[in-house]
């Protein structure tokens, strides 16, 4: 072979054969491009089609929709309509040429850099969007244009599907085409949603600052064009940390895109939000508070945006009772509770036991409350006090070690893990006391134990699972010592959990909302297991007994009503009382509690300290209380209020207080308490404390002529014996009966009885911790003869005889002690008389 390469011949051979393999190889990737290319071809041509037929169903671009709104409205749970959302009463418009370019810059670099510069779409935006998709699925992160917002907010839907998505940059570019780029930019200021029901830049500048647009710095700008990404979210006045971490990223891009220099950006980061800040109060809605929570709950649903809101025509169904909204706020407003000032605060929140349903909301006393104004109810977050301790403490020490509502705390000096004493709020101990007692009268000492023993693992878990939010979690928890506390709302859910056989549903304002095209969205939340039944049987039961006479939360108990509740007490730490110079007084009093029908969480105090603190002064600490009768008093007229139901886990048994076991038939009822047990740990034995005592044994008596004496001896069991006395009663001639002595001895020595006499006696042992409990009596005769008489005789004198006197005990047999052989004859005690 390698000769013939050699030759001329060979190599045109070895040439033929090569192009024939070329030419074959080349015909088959021939054949890959084309199919390739007609794959291809077919995919352009339907996704061609697609995109025609999906922009052919886009929407006219409407020159009125730039300015008409479709106003929302708002339904009460009997569907009945009370407020329709007016955004245009809300809305300020200014040109173009009022707009400073300060505030141009600041929207122009956190939402569309290159605006002035895109045809209403930005290409190397949608790069970065569908690599972010690629991994983060579709929606993961939008491509959105200054242009394409207002489509989006005024024309389309705010659903993240492609066919929205293809549509609105349809729109887009022919939007830029119809106008400029300055109109664009006023359409979009004047219509982006702030939150606080302001709408567009003007409102928004009024109502977060009382400011014109002229008067805006630098960071009131980046302040508010942080805001329409999520303005709930990034509202100051609810969450101004987050606002101001937004705020400080608009002023970076605004640094970074030359519009502010890097000393103009470093003041204003220096600003604190809170500083900048300076509400403008608008007009009110009806049940504002109310409301307020029904915005925050739709403004939260992923895809409705807030032009959906306020301009989208939605129908919102929500759970609202007008009637006890109504008068919840006439409680606030008017003088049905005296308050002790105007200062004082005060927030409600009703809801539905068994749906988490918000039927009434009462947001504070302010007079000139208004639409998405501050709302006491549902805004601040302030320490619960005790009203924690069924949350933190016996909750999940009956979830967990399924402890009974008797189970005894020894209420003692104790300290926190780290050494730090704390005490009761009465600065005494109550010794030995069951769990009913210690929650009944508040006690910290026993609920910070009950919290030690479950672990915070578990009272964080248990806590979460009723909505409160304890992320991380210090002993001080146990007692409502809370670095940030929670609202009425978030307290009424966790304690209608207890009320609904531990089964936890999120309060919620509102039940759907329905679209104009019909597109329904339900939203009432599904309820979840916070806790076995047994746990919420028992905590009620004993949250019963807090409202009860000797309660802490006597005062809030509505007669007749079957009811549980707590109190709740924060109180100043020693530095804030010499700061504002307190004597005695409290920074926050809640009250919460609820039937099967209805739970109410209320709280009352002030703004800051300055303000002014709850004084005990007899009326002011309980006003939380009276606020609560009240309105459970109201809403429960005419309603049937089922009591708790006891659920098969729990058994209700009759224990003894000093032993916690089952009484014996002696036990007397004064000595017993009917106590609630997780099925399966109740108590089986007996308490032999006042079980009926074993009878003396072996009574035995005589007479002894020489020594003139009559002695008795009994027995008794040595092991019950230091529990018991001995009662020995004597009847001479069949006359009565009476007491000859109380004794723990078991002998009694009687001298000198009376000749010719028949003795009857009587020995009875008797419980020395209850007087009442006697045992059969062991009974004995002794009959006396008549002593000899001596005849006077002529004296002899006889040698005297010594005389030798027996020991009566050696007689009779040694008493009790049947073993003792010990003839010791030093034993004065036969020479003392009876006992």
């Amino acid at each position: 072979m390698s000769e013939d390469i050699r030759t001329r011949q060979g190599r045109r051979k070895l040439k033929e054969t090569n192009n024939k393999n070329s030419s074959a190889k080349k015909g088959v990737w021939k054949k890959i491009f084309i199919a390739f290319s007609i794959f291809m071809l077919t995919l352009v041509i339907a996704g061609a089609v697609t995109v025609f037929s999906i922009i052919k169903d886009a929407p006219s671009l409407d020159p009125s929709k730039l300015t008409l709104a479709n106003n929302p409205e708002i339904l009460d749970q009997n569907d009945v309509l009370f407020t329709t959302l007016s955004a245009s009463e809300n809305r300020r418009s200014a040109s173009i040429l009022e707009i400073p370019q300060l505030l141009e810059d600041a929207f122009i670099s956190v939402e569309d850099v290159r605006f002035r510069d895109h045809f209403g779409i930005d290409l190397r935006r949608i790069g970065g969007a569908l690599r972010a998709n690629v991994t983060g699925g579709f929606g993961a992160e939008g491509a959105s244009t200054i242009t394409q917002q207002v489509v989006k907010n005024l024309f389309l839907s705010s659903e993240k599907k492609l066919t929205r998505k293809l549509q609105e940059q349809y729109l887009a570019i022919k939007l830029e085409q119809s106008y400029s780029k300055d109109q664009i930019l006023e359409m979009y200021l004047n219509a982006i949603f702030f939150s606080e029901g302001a709408w567009g830049v003007v409102e928004a500048a009024d109502r977060y600052f009382s400011k014109s647009l002229e008067e805006l710095t630098v960071e009131d700008v980046a302040l508010l064009a942080g805001i329409p990404q999520r303005p709930n979210f990034f509202n100051p006045f609810k969450n101004p940390e987050h606002a101001q971490k937004r705020r400080d990223t608009v002023i970076t891009l605004m640094e970074r895109h030359g519009k502010i220099t890097a000393s103009e950006a470093e003041r204003a980061k220096a600003v604190p939000v809170e500083a900048q800040l300076k509400r403008s109060e608008k007009e009110s809605y009806p049940y504002w508070a109310f409301l307020n929570q029904v915005l925050d709950e739709v403004e939260a649903i992923e895809g409705i945006t807030a032009n959906d809101i306020y301009t989208g025509g939605l129908r919102i169904y929500t759970t609202l009772d007008q009637e006890a909204q109504t008068y919840a706020d006439n409680l606030l407003q008017s003088d049905i509770i005296e308050f002790p000032d105007d200062a004082m605060q005060a927030g409600i929140t009703l809801i539905d036991t068994k749906t988490g349903a918000i039927r009434a909301i009462g947001g504070g006393r302010q007079k000139d409350a208004v639409a998405r104004g501050y709302s006491w109810a549902t805004d601040p977050r302030r320490s619960p006090g005790s009203t924690i301790k069924p949350i933190l403490d016996y909750g999940p020490a009956i979830e967990h070690l399924k402890w009974s509502t008797f189970h005894q705390i020894t209420d003692e000096p104790h300290q926190y893990s780290n050494g730090v004493p704390i005490r009761n709020f009465n600065n005494r101990y109550s010794g030995n006391v069951s769990m009913r007692f210690a929650l009944q009268k508040s006690l910290n000492i026993p609920a910070l134990k009950a919290f030690q023993a479950v672990g915070t693992d578990q009272a964080a878990q248990f806590g979460r699972s009723l909505g409160i939010p304890v992320d991380t979690i210090q002993e001080a928890y146990s007692l409502g010592g809370f670095t940030n506390g929670f609202s009425t709302l978030e307290l009424a859910g966790a304690y209608a959990a207890f009320g609904n056989d531990g089964v936890y549903h999120k309060p919620h304002a509102v039940r759907k909302i329905v679209f104009p095209d019909g597109r329904t969205i339900n939203l009432a939340p599904e309820g979840t297991i916070a806790m076995s039944d047994y746990t919420a049987f028992m905590i009620t039961d004993m949250l019963k007994s807090a409202v009860g006479p000797d309660g802490t939360g006597n005062r809030a108990r509505v007669d007749g009503l079957p009811m549980a509740g707590k109190t709740g007490t924060s109180n100043f730490d020693e530095e804030e009382k010499k700061r504002f110079n307190i004597d005695n007084g409290a920074k926050d009093i809640w009250f919460a509690g609820y039937t099967t029908n209805y739970s109410i969480a209320v709280w009352t105090g002030y703004n800051t300290p300055n303000d002014g603190y709850i004084k005990y002064d007899g009326k002011s600490e309980h006003v939380a209380k009276y606020l609560f009768k009240a309105l459970m008093t109201e809403i429960s007229k005419n309603v049937e209020t089922p009591d708790f139901k006891q659920p098969p886990s729990v058994v209700k048994v009759g224990v003894e207080r000093k032993t916690g076991l089952l009484p014996s038939p002696t036990t007397p009822s004064s000595e017993v308490v009917y106590e609630y047990f997780v099925k399966g740990t109740e108590p089986t034995d007996v308490s032999e404390l006042f079980a009926k005592p074993a009878s003396p044994q072996d009574f035995m008596g005589e007479y002894h002529e020489v020594t003139d004496q009559m002695i008795l001896t009994w027995t008794f069991p040595n092991e019950e014996r230091h529990n018991y006395v001995f009662e020995l009663q004597m009847s001479i001639n069949d006359g009565p009966f009476s007491v000859l002595s109380l004794s723990d001895e078991m002998q009694h020595i009687i001298y000198n009885p009376e000749d010719d006499a028949t003795y009857r006696f009587r020995v009875t042992a008797v419980s020395i911790l209850n007087e009442q409990l006697r045992s059969d009596s062991q009974e004995l005769t002794i009959i006396v003869p008549q002593k000899y008489q001596e005849v006077d005789e002529p004296e002899t004198e006889e040698p005297e005889s010594p005389i030798t006197i027996p020991n009566p005990i050696d007689i009779i047999g040694g008493g009790n002690d049947d073993d003792d052989d010990d003839d010791d004859d030093d034993d004065d005690d036969d020479n003392t008389g009876g006992n």
